[in-house]
């Protein structure tokens, strides 16, 4: 299982945002989190890598034990992640390739030409490879947004955790977005992604669906 969380209470500071949350997420699964703003999405998605706090009888992210996690230990998990934020957090001032190979350099990766092979695999899975020189001014807020994508499978992650990744973009891109990383997922990554827009949960056939709603996280 890649996600098992049974009766969690998540909180923000000394908040508590979601309690008593069951979820659980298998492999090649495509889950949408919808709910109000405000209503805990976010929270229950930083959860998920270890940036708030959890009490409850479980709570394991790819096999590892949340409620136990050391600090220490929080990079090692991060590593197995792929993470999606909706204003991108790209490096203004380097190029597409120098983007992705900051991150690949970050996690170990040396030989120049396997970094290289990495980058243009990712590139194409985001249709973007003819941007691979350009600063990410010079794309559109739909292009930064895939290329957001490609770093986050860079490292070949078992989970996307995307946190409203199409709230700045337009119908269109909003689309080609969900169908981007509905194609990941189809090839053995787990995708979790928050919302506002109802009609993207219609894009994916076999989608499941928790609404945030009153603490509570529910399953449709």
């Amino acid at each position: 299982m890649i996600i098992d969380y049974n009766k969690v209470n998540i909180f923000q500071e000394d908040c508590t945002i979601l309690k008593d949350v069951d979820f659980h997420a298998e492999e090649n699964e495509f889950i949408f989190l919808t709910g109000v703003v405000g209503s805990g999405k976010s929270t229950f998605l930083k959860s998920l890598y270890a940036a708030t706090h959890l009490e409850g009888n479980k709570a394991e992210v790819l096999g590892i034990d949340l409620l136990t996690l050391k600090p220490q230990k929080t990079p090692l998990l991060r590593r197995q992640l792929g993470i999606i934020f909706q204003d991108f957090q790209l490096l203004s001032d380097r190029t597409v390739y120098a983007n992705l190979e900051f991150v690949l350099k970050a996690t170990g990766w040396k030989k120049k030409e396997d970094i290289e092979k990495k980058i243009q695999d990712v590139l194409e899975a985001v249709q973007l490879t003819h941007k691979i020189g350009n600063y990410p001014h010079e794309l559109s807020g739909g292009e930064q947004q895939r290329i957001s994508i490609a770093r986050a499978i860079l490292n070949t992650p078992k989970l996307i955790i995307a946190d409203e990744p199409t709230g700045n973009l337009d119908p269109a891109a909003s689309q080609q977005i969900v169908e981007i990383l509905n194609n990941i997922r189809q090839h053995g990554t787990t995708v979790i992604m928050s919302t506002h827009n109802r009609a993207l949960i219609d894009l994916v056939q076999d989608a499941q669906q928790y609404v945030c709603e009153n603490q509570n996280l529910t399953k449709q």
